[in-house]
């Protein structure tokens, strides 16, 4: 019971339904990027790479003939809980040239110290006309301390892999509405009251967090949207 109840929490993180709504802190985020990843997920096709996979948390969107998962080799974290196939140190993916049809990197490129070289690796291993599917946060609070290098514009981004040759098919920008602006709030009420006990910390998302989380949401149907102020980057790229 105890084990079917993490496995439910853990989907709920990133495929936020009703019980996430109230219990999720960061639920407008995530119900974010799922909305974009579910909707592009079948633009990537046959051997796909997940670069820093983690738990592969997004795996069952992708229809693809095989998925391999890729992660830094970490001393000092572990990888207990999550699902890696292949471990790199950081500087060149153990791949040979054009390995990879299509590639997916999620929310780590904020996490890369040597951008320029992990995205020339990216469009190495992939093959001519591969797809890359990569989100990274816009607006958002400092993460996985000290690992948090950068945040990208959208401009940024573009330039970023247009230098290394990916022509950019598609960019969006998620949550781009006053809900972003909640999720901030929240985000900075969760940083101030968070527990080691997950029923208190439950507890604490219905009770502080669930109000606003509920009130962004609703006001964003109403007011208008702002392109400039969003949390994510949601980006799909061709290698040229």
């Amino acid at each position: 019971m105890i084990q079917a109840f993490k496995a439910f929490k853990i989907r709920q993180d990133f495929f936020p339904g009703w019980y996430a709504l109230f219990t999720n802190p960061f639920f407008i985020a995530r119900y974010g990027l799922m909305k974009h990843m579910q909707s592009l997920a079948l633009q990537c096709k046959g051997h796909l790479l997940d670069i820093g996979c983690g738990r592969k948390p997004y795996k069952s969107l992708f229809q693809v003939d095989s998925y391999l998962g890729l992660d830094i080799e970490n001393p000092g974290h572990s990888h207990e809980q999550e699902d890696i196939d292949v471990f790199y140190d950081g500087q060149r993916f153990p791949f040979e040239d054009s390995s990879f049809d299509s590639a997916l990197c999620n929310q780590v490129l904020e996490h890369v110290f040597n951008p320029e070289e992990f995205v020339a690796e990216i469009h190495r291993v992939l093959k001519p006309g591969g797809k890359l599917l990569l989100t990274v946060p816009f607006v958002w609070d400092e993460h996985e301390q000290p690992f948090d290098y950068a945040r990208y514009s959208s401009f940024g981004l573009k330039s970023l892999f247009e230098k290394h040759g990916f022509r950019i098919v598609e960019h969006r920008k998620s949550v781009a509405s006053i809900a972003a602006v909640f999720q901030l709030l929240i985000a900075y009420i969760y940083k101030l009251t968070v527990t080691r006990f997950y029923p208190v910390n439950a507890f604490l998302a219905v009770v502080l967090m669930f109000p606003f989380t509920l009130t962004g949401s609703l006001l964003s149907f109403i007011l208008p949207g702002n392109k400039d102020l969003y949390l994510d980057n949601i980006l799909l790229a061709e290698k040229l």
